[in-house]
């Protein structure tokens, strides 16, 4: 028996009631970004209305509350995550933010001819970064490939190893397959090797427990607006002697020791990795977030996306002329397909003069559209808010499509 009430839930979503063309949407782009509860709004509202005031340096009363908000905020991350340490939970400006972060401050440790290992399912975010340093630091950058279920090929991946490999940096759930990784197994493959391991977990926070210690990762980063938080903040979790080992990404306040003409010393861990004023705002909506979660558990969300999700494929495979990219076993949340006659622009088009919002093109991830010799595609990705009338709309709307394109069979 499913635990959520997602009449009340829906009742939490301000952004449900707006209309387009006069019709009340039917949001399925949360693959994107999740909307925002009302009780994040609000928390984000009261920060600004309330306090105001920056943290860490101010010793007045409106000081001393921003900090124990932002500190406080860490602290929850941090368990939400099953971190050992407040102090191991590093704020950025999100998943994209946090890759470069790592691409950054991890070159110093690479030699020429040293390897990094992706995956053909990887967001740009976990691609582009280390493109950018290739040519500084003479690393090679290595592809591994997906099996039939829509994930890392292992085998393959043992055989990319080498004694170079330095860095692992796989994506935990697919934002286009929807299907998870075998993060743990990798994470074990890698210690053994002493590889250092990044998880990008930007599409598994919202839809299951994730806990770093059992996964056995360095470094795992995620954004806050695809938690039902707001835009602009994430966080970059990581073992604290591997953050230690890290030097400073940005100049500036906050992240040093002492400064002078002569010398510059820096803070310590997660201090000296948050340059300048932070996103204290975001960093409380975002803690929010995870509270709000929370409260509704993990566990049910997981039980029902799942049962809604597989409602989705079945509905899918009866309508002619679409095809779902990738497996329909093992899904979470993320329904990607073609037509075969329609762009995908066209699809989103059609949709969105229903009410029906859904994200078209490749999705940031060209390499894994390649994989699957398509230049595009549509995708419906659910969420807590999301029920099976909305799945039905999305099926009437697809047929309106095949009406409109002549493939009625």
């Amino acid at each position: 028996m499913n635990m959520l009430d997602v009449k009340k839930i829906n009742n939490d979503f301000p952004c449900l009631r707006t209309d387009i063309t006069g019709k009340k949407i039917t949001y399925l782009d949360s693959g994107a970004t999740t909307l925002k509860p009302q009780c994040v709004i609000d928390s984000i509202v009261h920060y600004y209305t309330k306090i105001g005031a920056s943290v860490h340096r101010g010793v007045h009363s409106l000081g001393e509350q921003a900090t124990a908000k932002f500190e406080g905020s860490r602290a929850i991350v941090s368990k939400f995550l099953n971190a050992k340490s407040e102090k191991e939970i590093v704020f950025t400006s999100g998943t994209t933010d946090s890759m470069n972060l790592l691409a950054y401050t991890l070159r110093k440790q690479l030699k020429p001819g040293d390897e990094i290992i992706v995956s053909d399912l990887e967001h740009h975010a976990n691609i582009v970064p280390w493109q950018l340093i290739q040519e500084e630091t003479g690393l090679i950058l290595k592809n591994v490939k997906i099996n039939n279920k829509g994930v890392v090929d292992m085998d393959h991946l043992q055989s990319l190893i080498s004694d170079r490999t330095k860095i692992i940096s796989v994506i935990h759930t697919s934002n286009v397959l929807g299907t998870t990784n075998p993060v743990k197994e990798i994470c074990q493959l890698a210690s053994q090797r002493n590889i250092i391991t990044i998880i990008d977990g930007a599409q598994a926070m919202a839809h299951g427990k994730v806990d770093v210690q059992d996964i056995g990762c360095d470094f795992f980063t995620f954004s806050a607006h695809k938690l039902f938080g707001p835009t602009g903040i994430g966080a970059l979790y990581g073992k604290k002697s591997r953050l230690e080992s890290l030097g400073p990404y940005r100049g500036g306040g906050d992240m040093i020791d002492k400064v002078s003409f002569s010398e510059t010393t820096f803070n310590e861990v997660p201090y000296r990795l948050e340059a300048g004023t932070p996103n204290i705002a975001g960093v409380i909506g975002m803690s929010t977030a995870i509270e709000y979660v929370n409260s509704l558990g993990l566990d049910h969300i997981n039980k029902f996306e799942k049962e809604l999700t597989q409602y989705a494929v079945e509905k899918i495979k009866e309508v002619p002329g679409f095809t779902l990219v990738g497996p329909t076993e093992g899904r979470t949340s993320v329904l990607t397909f073609t037509h075969k006659e329609a762009h995908p622009q066209d699809i989103a088009s059609i949709l969105d003069n229903m009410g029906i919002i859904i994200r078209t093109g490749h999705h940031c991830a060209q390499p894994l559209h390649a994989t699957f010799r398509i230049p595009a595609s549509a995708r419906a990705s659910l969420s807590i808010y999301n029920t099976k009338d909305d799945v039905d709309h999305l099926i009437e709307g697809l047929n309106k499509v095949n009406k409109i394109f002549g493939d009625e069979s």
